[in-house]
């Protein structure tokens, strides 16, 4: 396979779904303070732990869906390690317009040209909709870590008790597919 002369990750696209208008750009130096801002807002603190791992999500490459005002709608963040990517973060301020589709195929555009072979990511036993969300996108569940919340804890005390649904935290899912 031949890589077109300029990665399309590295080209602003344009999106147009249910009137609303944004391109995916890469998360440059520019946006990372906002970005970090967005992040610790949603998930409590700019870290994530995943299968026992701290990712400080200031440091990592990533995307963001730009809008018409330049506002952010929506960011993904990756860690690429061999022929793996994970996708450590995917967080859309606006649902059901196609901005979490964008910034997942911008990663998956990013790790295929990277030489990876997997795309997999991990969620938690509350979050039905993620679990929806990535399996209608062809992800696969591949694995369950029974318990795994409670080290996760250990890392990063912020991590709530219950979730989604007063569902408790307990388990991480991992949802894989093949690049």
């Amino acid at each position: 396979m031949s890589l077109p002369s300029t990665p399309r990750w590295n080209r602003p696209e344009r999106h147009c779904w249910d009137n609303m208008d944004f391109r995916i750009e890469p998360l440059e130096l520019d946006r990372r303070q906002l970005a970090t801002q967005l992040l610790t807002e949603a998930w409590g603190a700019p870290v994530i732990v995943s299968r026992g791992k701290l990712h400080h999500v200031d440091q990592l490459p990533g995307f963001v869906a730009i809008g018409d005002n330049n506002n952010i709608l929506g960011l993904i963040t990756y860690h690429i390690d061999g022929d793996a990517c994970e996708v450590v973060t995917l967080n859309s301020a606006v649902e059901q317009v196609g901005v979490g589709t964008a910034l997942l195929h911008a990663v998956a555009d990013a790790a295929r040209a990277a030489g990876c072979r997997r795309l997999w990511l991990i969620t938690t036993n509350d979050n039905t909709p993620a679990l929806r969300f990535y399996q209608k996108r062809g992800f696969l569940l591949s694995a369950l870590y029974p318990g795994s919340i409670a080290e996760a804890r250990r890392l990063k005390p912020q991590i709530s008790l219950t979730g989604i649904d007063g569902i408790p935290l307990r388990d991480e899912i991992e949802l894989a597919m093949p690049l």
